[in-house]
This record gives structure tokens, sequence and C-alpha cells, in this order.
């Protein structure tokens, strides 16, 4: 690609918050549990955040970029291959959890539901959940797919941010009407975050600057 994609919005960040953000994830993340029910749920310990999206749209591949493991969270071409609540825990006071992507999975009808009723049990009953990061295919933007789990998201009040993942694929005019689209299509939604953060697992682009806005809710929340 002959132009350098970079984020059209980015956040200031200061020195010290973006090594926060660093000092956060350089710890040795772990895979901890894997719940499909919310009895099978590990104890609430620790503050978390959750990353939800459709299938496919690059949950895994944003945590292992997070956390600096390339095989932390499987990652596949194959729509629906999360299909269970994936806790990851590190050294640190923070637990990721990777949601069941929604919108496609090649399961029976019965198996999707279950995982949509799931997820969003935990949205609502999580208190020690403080942030959620819906993940949004950069080339694709917005769909039908993500209204429900917005919708959702709000009736929750989870507060919540998008991410813009696979930015890379794109040149810097269309990434820029993209954000602009998204930030649009978001309206007045109440317990959405007002920053788009614009990613990219496979180049690097923007993994430093969440790592901070993460430390930030964080440090915001411990006060």
């Amino acid at each position: 690609m002959a132009d350098t994609v970079t984020d059209p919005s980015p956040p200031a960040f200061s020195d010290q918050e973006l090594e926060a953000g660093r000092l956060l994830f350089a710890t040795d993340w772990q895979f901890a549990a894997a719940a499909g029910s919310l009895a099978a749920m590990p104890a609430g310990t620790h503050l978390e955040i959750a990353f939800a999206g459709r299938s496919n749209v690059g949950k895994s591949s944003l945590v292992n970029a997070l956390t600096g493991r390339r095989a932390l969270a499987r990652t596949s071409h194959t729509p629906g291959r999360t299909q269970e609540l994936i806790f990851f825990t590190g050294h640190r006071p923070l637990t990721i959890v990777d949601l069941p992507g929604y919108g496609y999975a090649a399961a029976p009808k019965a198996k999707v539901s279950s995982w949509t009723g799931l997820t969003r049990s935990y949205l609502s009953g999580r208190a020690n959940l403080v942030r959620v990061y819906l993940l949004i295919d950069a080339r694709h933007g917005l769909k039908a797919a993500d209204e429900p789990v917005l919708d959702a998201l709000d009736r929750a009040a989870v507060s919540y941010q998008i991410v813009l993942t696979k930015a890379d694929q794109l040149k810097p005019p269309a990434l820029a009407a993209v954000v602009a689209a998204v930030r649009a299509g978001l309206g007045r939604r109440p317990a959405v975050f007002p920053d788009i953060a614009v990613t990219s697992a496979r180049t690097g682009l923007g993994i430093a600057g969440l790592r901070a806005a993460i430390a930030r809710v964080l440090a915001e929340v411990r006060g």
C-alpha cells in the first residue's frame, strides 16, 4: 500500500500514560478459564475489560497484540470459533474477557442463541466489568448485526468504546471516512465513550494507545 495508514483522530496520551499502558500488559498473560454458563465463570476478583464484535472481526488477534503473545488467544479464519467466554489473566489487577462473536457462526441456531444469552447475562450482571471494547472491522463499518449489541450495552449501562480493527487494509482517506461514518452512526448512545480507537493487530497501529486508554480507565476506576 503506497500511503501510510495512520489514526485519523488519535487521542492524546502523555508519555506517563503510554508507559502505564505498556507496563499494564508487560506481564505473563495466561489463559485462565472458559465459561459456557454463568455458573462456570471465575470469581470476579479483578477488574475486567471485555472484547466484543462480529465473528471474525479480529478479537483474538487484538488480544494477542495487546498482550504481546502470539497465540494467547486462538485465531481462526472460521467465523464462530470462540464459543464461550474466555478469560485471560496476568500478574496485574486486570482480567481480559474474549466474548463469543456474533452475526454469523457455523453452528446450530440453538447454540448461537445460547452464546448470545450468555453474553447478555455477562454484560448486565458482571459487577467488576469496567469497560467493553466493541470491535468493528474498519473495512465494513457499522452493520445491522451490531445494533442489538449496542442496544444491550446501552440497556446494561456498561461503558463501552468502539475499536476499529484491520485499519491497515484502508488508505488514509477511506479510513477517515469510516471513522466519521461510525461516529455519526453511534448518534447519542448514552454509554458509548466518544473516542474511537483505530488499530491493526498486524502492523501494531494504535496498540500502544489502546493499552494507554485501558490503563487510564483502570486508574479512574481505582481513583
